[in-house]
């Protein structure tokens, strides 16, 4: 699949995810996956391809890259160069990871927002061209304190089962539940994500670019 066009992605090694009639899980290089098949058949497409050398190339006029595990290629031979992130930059508090495309050109910023008590920290990412994208709990994006404790208390009671029979699954040990953003760009929902491990597109205008960089960053 092109990666223009993806709608819900992954990054990671799992090719062939453990499914009710395959117990065994295949591997492959490090991606963002897409995923295709049944429930039975599932596999887990890759759409690029993370770096593997120390230093990936880039044009002699860009910005370095911050790292291999930052940068992204088309193609698993790494000729041809995505999108990568940039050396951090902290402005007023605030953590920026430039995107640039494969010629070095500037195409967005992923921004860390510290935290406000009681919450925890959230992102932002700035569009060229777009409102700002921001990132909030799901749980108080919208909706009363009411209807956000009872969302909590259904993700409790479903969390075993979602994991269990969610794309990425891999069985094993039960996997740790992530918390969950909602991503708002002038009261529209653009996207969604579950901690750095899924990403839901829900707007076609956003730049899959920066939701790749957002996932290779890490919600952390």
């Amino acid at each position: 699949m092109s990666w223009e066009r993806v709608r819900e992605f992954v990054i990671g090694d799992v090719e062939r995810p453990a499914t009710p009639t395959r117990n065994r899980i295949g591997w492959g290089p490090r991606a963002v996956r897409v995923a295709k098949g049944g429930r039975n058949d599932r596999v887990l497409a890759p759409c690029a391809y993370l770096a593997t050398s120390a230093a990936p190339p880039v044009p002699a006029s860009a910005p370095p890259p911050a790292g291999p595990s930052l940068t992204l290629f088309e193609d698993l031979g790494a000729n041809r160069l995505l999108c990568y992130v940039g050396e951090r930059i902290e402005v007023d508090g605030e953590r920026h990871h430039p995107v640039h495309d494969g010629q070095g050109q500037l195409i967005g910023t992923v921004r860390r927002v510290p935290p406000r008590r009681p919450f925890r920290h959230t992102w932002a990412i700035d569009q060229p061209g777009h409102p700002v994208i921001v990132g909030r709990n799901q749980w108080i994006a919208g909706g009363s304190p009411k209807d956000a404790l009872g969302l909590a208390a259904g993700r409790l009671a479903l969390g075993v089962a979602d994991a269990l029979t969610s794309f990425g699954a891999e069985g094993g040990d039960l996997p740790h539940r992530s918390r969950t953003l909602e991503w708002r760009a002038d009261g529209e929902v653009v996207m969604t994500s579950e901690g750095s491990e899924k990403v839901t597109m829900k707007a076609e205008w956003i730049d899959r670019r920066l939701a790749f960089a957002f996932a290779l960053v890490g919600d952390r």
